[in-house]
């Protein structure tokens, strides 16, 4: 009989029947809805950090090196041993090289004066304290250095006569200059003979003078190059060749290690395209192994805070003669003597302490949130009178720090189409790593948006 009640029971009972289980789901089920339909509804701001920096990225470009190179050739057939170190400096009547009969072999002994031999531990010091492993190779060039410096210290102790050695004649450098031991067919290059062809660095090729242990006589041995006078010749297209016209002057980074320098720029209009030529008057010596040098060209000079064109917004001001402008003892504020007139009809006076955006030579620029229009200004100690009307705009940017838009003026002193630098520094303007409304037309002033 129980069994059969029950069963009743259990039968009447609603399928639907509820529990706060239930309740939690659809109450958690509306909310959710809730927030995808406003966040779907809902104009959404973003935002961008200010940062620092130039406008954009100077571009790059591969450029062939010019220099006063002469090709020294060999007076007579014979075994070369090398003295002077590449890339460095040489004397007039400097030793060089020497050319013999026979292979070279260890020279006889050559005895020097105490004041030379300090030279000579002085050049081993500094090999030894600059001295680079990886770079073994540079152990043979001191080689040659080292027996260059010796035979150049003995030839001034004889009264600046040529040496001669138990290898042979030791040839002497016929100018001051700058020894290299290579050459590659580009020494007699001008901005004349220059084209298109020459930027193909897939088929330049270079040869070391050093391997060849016999010449044969008016065979090269060395390359001098005796002036600091250099230049450096880029392709530029049409369009970067009108971002330079005018220049005469322009400053050029070497990717390699980072220098710049200011160099004389000459734009070149030749048959097969469009040349710039960059020339120097020092710092040649740092590249003179290379021809090809990979150089950014500092055009975009102007840094400071970069932000998007997009953030930018004009705002209008009030345009209030300076005349009436009141100052707060005991500070450098700057307010406004306002005429106020309550239900009754009465007049009195109220002091506004204003905020100065910016001012010229008879005007300030005054918030408009904090006056409005046909407000009547007085003059200090007069019966002069104000109505406030005419605006003039202020370009800046809409701060979102404190979670509503706050306008901050800026000072654009460059632009592209995408960004502008502004100015650091400015009253009421902006500061690195302040958070500005991406897109302007999205907000309002004084809108609270987080």
């Amino acid at each position: 009989m129980q069994s059969g009640e029950k069963q009743e029971k259990e039968r009447r009972r609603s399928p639907f029947t509820m529990n706060i289980g239930i309740i939690l789901f659809g109450a958690i089920l509306v909310y959710i809805i809730v927030c995808i339909f406003v966040y779907a509804t809902t104009t959404h701001i973003s935002t961008c950090q200010v940062t620092a920096g130039p406008l954009a990225r100077n571009q790059t470009y591969t450029a062939i090196a010019m220099r006063n190179e002469t090709l020294v050739t060999a007076n007579n057939e014979g075994y070369v041993n090398y003295y002077a170190l590449e890339g460095r400096k040489v004397r007039k009547a400097g030793a060089v090289y020497s050319l013999s009969q026979t292979p070279p072999q260890t020279t006889g002994e050559t005895k020097l004066s105490e004041e030379s031999l300090n030279g000579v531990r002085s050049l081993v010091a500094q090999f030894a304290n600059s001295f680079d492993p990886a770079h073994f190779n540079d152990v043979y060039s001191f080689k040659y250095a080292l027996s260059g410096s010796i035979l150049n210290y003995a030839g001034l102790e004889n009264g600046g006569t040529p040496v001669l050695s138990g290898q042979g004649t030791v040839y002497e450098s016929p100018e001051n200059g700058i020894v290299v031991y290579s050459e590659d067919g580009y020494e007699n290059i001008t901005e004349e003979t220059v084209t298109a062809a020459d930027f193909d660095r897939s088929s330049y090729q270079y040869q070391n003078l050093k391997t060849a242990e016999k010449v044969t006589a008016g065979a090269p041995v060395y390359k001098l190059i005796d002036s600091d006078t250099w230049s450096v010749l880029i392709q530029l297209t049409a369009s970067q060749a009108s971002r330079l016209e005018g220049r005469e002057t322009i400053k050029v980074k070497f990717l390699k290690d980072d220098s710049a320098m200011n160099g004389e720029l000459k734009l070149l209009t030749k048959s097969d395209g469009i040349y710039a030529m960059i020339t120097f008057s020092s710092g040649m010596i740092r590249f003179v192994t290379e021809r090809f040098l990979d150089i950014e060209l500092v055009t975009n000079s102007e840094t400071g805070l970069k932000i998007p064109v997009s953030s930018v917004v004009s705002k209008d001001f009030y345009l209030v003669p300076k005349k009436f402008a009141v100052n707060v003892e005991n500070s450098s504020d700057i307010g406004f003597l306002k005429n106020v007139t309550d239900k009754e009809g009465n007049t009195s006076t109220e002091f506004i302490n204003a905020t100065i955006y910016e001012s010229d030579e008879e005007h300030y620029y005054v918030d408009t949130l904090e006056f409005a229009d046909g407000d009547i200004l007085l003059m200090e100690n007069s019966n002069q009178t104000f109505t406030l009307k005419e605006t003039a705009p202020l370009e800046g940017v809409y701060c979102v720090n404190r979670g509503y838009a706050v306008f901050r003026k800026i000072e654009i002193i460059d632009q592209n189409e995408e960004y502008c630098i502004v100015a650091t520094g400015t009253s009421y303007g902006l500061s690195l790593y302040d958070n500005i409304v991406l897109d302007s037309n999205t907000v309002q002033e004084d809108e609270i948006l987080f």
